[in-house]
């Protein structure tokens, strides 16, 4: 299902920032959630402590580009790792409420269902008889 997720993040027709911005809420929403294991939610504070440290594995001065590059890959292992370990159903549960899609709702629709609308004639009903 972390693949599923993955996909639908990147699946979404939006710009880069917001992709990110969803990321974060959820890691957030993920955080909070009493369902996610204590242990696993060490992960993102973890990475975020090796951001702000000042160890650092390719430091700064000596290779410019790398000892940010390195910075960026923690972070963005330790996030990616996190959502991919935590319960499936709790992930999607909060990537629906983030993306505001309620379960059997015409926003989990295909394109293929979408050409089967179906046209109707519209009838006056009389008063005596009623409509189902």
């Amino acid at each position: 299902m972390a693949k599923k997720t993955r996909n639908i993040l990147s699946t979404q027709k939006s710009g880069f920032f917001q992709d990110l911005v969803m990321r974060i809420k959820l890691v957030l929403r993920l955080m909070s959630d009493r369902r996610v294991n204590f242990f696993l939610k060490l992960l993102p504070i973890a990475s975020l402590v090796y951001l702000v440290s000042p160890v650092d594995l390719a430091p700064g001065l000596a290779l410019p580009i790398i000892g940010a590059l390195d910075d960026a890959a923690v972070l963005w292992i330790g996030l990616s790792l996190f959502m991919s370990l935590c319960p499936d159903d709790v992930v999607q549960e909060h990537l629906n409420a983030l993306q505001n899609v309620i379960p059997g709702t015409w926003h989990e629709t295909s394109k293929e269902s979408e050409s089967e609308i179906i046209e109707v004639e519209p009838r006056d009903v009389p008063e005596g008889e009623q409509a189902t």
